[in-house]
């Protein structure tokens, strides 16, 4: 925990405090820092100077001196005469002393509008009198309770693409064995007759884009290696002439480029899966003949060998290796946002869970959000998507119960980053720091909203330094604040002007209260008059707060209070 000081506005009080009719103690000076005193992370903590004068405590006396903050009472403090006996402090008689003292107690609102006093005995033997209650500090400044619970919750991101690229697959020409001339039939073959009427719908369909055509020639595995490369080298020519008469055919225009020829050769792999896929007595001993032949050449020798004892290879599985297939790679284009956002509407079980997802992106409106994130949970109830975000939206209409409720179950689905972060600000609004700390640690691969939202823990906790750094590049009224907080004025109002809070009613406050701590009463003052002029309540609460102690019997602040 940090304490933070306020440059140029902790006045030194020094006060005395005498016994009435008593002689065993002298006048004491108080000196406190800071004057107003100050709560951070939950609790007001105090630095006190006790100036005890010369011979001003009876050599046999003891001092027993407490502070004490409206009813709460610090630790005391001890002092003895050089000749009493006791656990206290010795002062010197002749020369006096000073005792420093530090000392925390917990924050309770009923300390912000009290003044420090101190009370406390003075005894010597059997005669005891108690200090006359005296004010030496005003309390207390509690500006880190100006923080604004904007923590940030996160969405579980939809997938959505919007175009894919797809291959069309479905259509091939065959060949001869060492032939590479088109057969005649071909074109008349049903999958040929496919294409050409999906070319056709692809012309007049805006939502699919051919880009090419990958004219993927094989030869079967079966003679000279040399050979059949060529031999699929001119397959491939031969499917590019075949492709342009049904591309003429379908009266479909082909982007330049289209034809990209692409021979394989030999077919190793189209034969082993052909040999898997038959009912051949000796298919196995097939397979394994071929994986211990990774050779080329002699795989080949020994496929010439088996076409002569399997008839079937050679009537059935060679046969069909011997082909060019067309492959005709597309975009298939996704709706537009428009027409999502009509479907989400007229027939929103046809849109898949990413499509609903990003539609509710495309609105601001919380009740259109949760339209449609409802209808995630109730189409895709598997999917933690659907009720982290339904939390999200109650989250973001100050729903906390639903939106806990929603993030639980959520994370009880699925538990990530995402849902470990909603349930720590949930936590943390809820006033459970520990354990919203512990589940944002767990959280911080989610992204930079986390780190955010512990800047709000390190500002209740007093470590301002950390909540500047974790709020990063962000521009918040919090930002604002924990400037402040850390003595850096011009960076707070730099931040505060670049904020969305520039002209809220909290943002004007803050702004007086940066004023105020520069001295400047013209800055202070105005901006009061704004704050309150947006927040009409604010008046009672300037005219109470500590930060403007300074100016509480100025004719200009209380002409803005009353």
């Amino acid at each position: 925990m940090k304490k933070q000081s306020f440059k140029g506005l902790a006045a030194i009080l020094v006060a005395g405090a005498t016994l009435t009719g008593c002689k065993l103690i002298g006048d004491l000076e108080y000196t406190v820092t800071p004057d107003p005193v100050e709560m951070h992370g939950d609790s007001v903590k105090v630095s006190i100077s006790v100036k005890i004068p010369e011979k001003g405590l009876n050599k046999k006396a003891t001092a027993e001196i407490t502070p004490k903050l409206g009813d709460k009472a610090f630790k005391s403090i001890t002092v003895q005469g050089e000749k009493a006996t006791g656990n206290g402090q010795t002062i010197d008689f002749k020369a006096g002393s000073t005792v420093n003292y530090t000392d925390v107690i917990p924050y309770s609102p009923d300390l912000e509008n009290a003044d420090l006093m101190i009370t406390g005995t003075v005894s010597k033997g059997k005669k005891e009198e108690e200090f006359e209650p005296k004010k030496i500090a005003d309390g207390t400044i509690v500006t880190p309770l100006l923080i604004q619970n904007d923590d940030k919750a996160l969405i579980g991101t939809d997938n959505f693409v919007r175009t894919t690229e797809e291959v069309y697959d479905g259509a091939q020409i065959n060949f001869n064995k060492a032939k590479f001339n088109l057969r005649g039939g071909e074109m008349k073959e049903q999958d040929i007759k496919d294409l050409t009427a999906w070319l056709e719908m692809a012309q007049s369909n805006p939502k699919v884009a051919p880009k090419k055509v990958n004219l993927a020639s094989y030869a079967s595995p079966e003679g000279e290696i040399a050979k059949n490369s060529e031999l699929a080298t001119n397959r491939a020519q031969t499917g590019q002439t075949t492709m342009e008469k049904i591309v003429a055919t379908a009266k479909f225009e082909a982007p330049e480029g289209f034809y990209n020829q692409m021979p394989k050769g030999e077919d190793w792999d189209g034969f082993k899966k052909a040999v898997e896929a038959s009912d051949l007595e000796d298919k196995d001993l097939i397979i394994r003949v071929l994986q211990m032949n990774p050779n080329p050449a002699t795989r080949d020798a020994e496929i010439q060998k088996m076409s002569k004892t399997y008839t079937q290879l050679q009537k059935e599985i060679l046969p069909s290796l011997r082909r060019t297939q067309f492959l005709v790679v597309y975009d298939q284009i996704g709706w537009s946002d428009e027409e999502l956002k009509e479907l989400s509407k007229s027939k929103p079980d046809t849109l898949t869970v990413e499509e609903l997802l990003f539609t509710a992106t495309l609105y601001d409106d919380l009740n259109e959000k949760m339209r449609l994130y409802n209808l995630v949970v109730s189409n895709y109830p598997e999917d933690w998507r659907g009720p982290n975000n339904v939390g999200y939206v109650y989250y973001m209409q100050n729903d906390l119960a639903n939106a806990k409720a929603n993030f639980e179950k959520a994370n009880g689905m699925n538990e990530n980053p995402v849902t470990l972060n909603n349930l720590g600000i949930i936590a943390r609004i809820e006033g459970d720091r520990d354990r919203a700390t512990g589940l944002l640690n767990s959280a911080m691969s989610a992204g930079s909203e986390v780190k955010y939202n512990m800047g709000l823990i390190n500002i209740q906790n007093g470590d301002y330094d950390e909540a500047i750094g974790n709020f990063g590049g962000e521009n918040t009224f919090n930002k604002a604040l924990a400037q402040v907080l850390n003595d850096d004025l011009s960076g707070a109002l730099t931040t505060l002007d670049a904020s969305t809070d520039a002209e809220s009613a909290m943002g004007y406050y803050l702004k007086a209260i940066i004023g105020a701590r520069k001295d400047d009463l013209t800055m202070c003052t105005d901006n009061l008059k704004s704050a309150i002029s947006k927040d009409p309540g604010l008046k009672s609460k300037a005219a109470n707060d500590r930060e403007f102690l300074k100016y509480f019997e100025n004719a200009a602040f209380q002409a803005v209070v009353k």
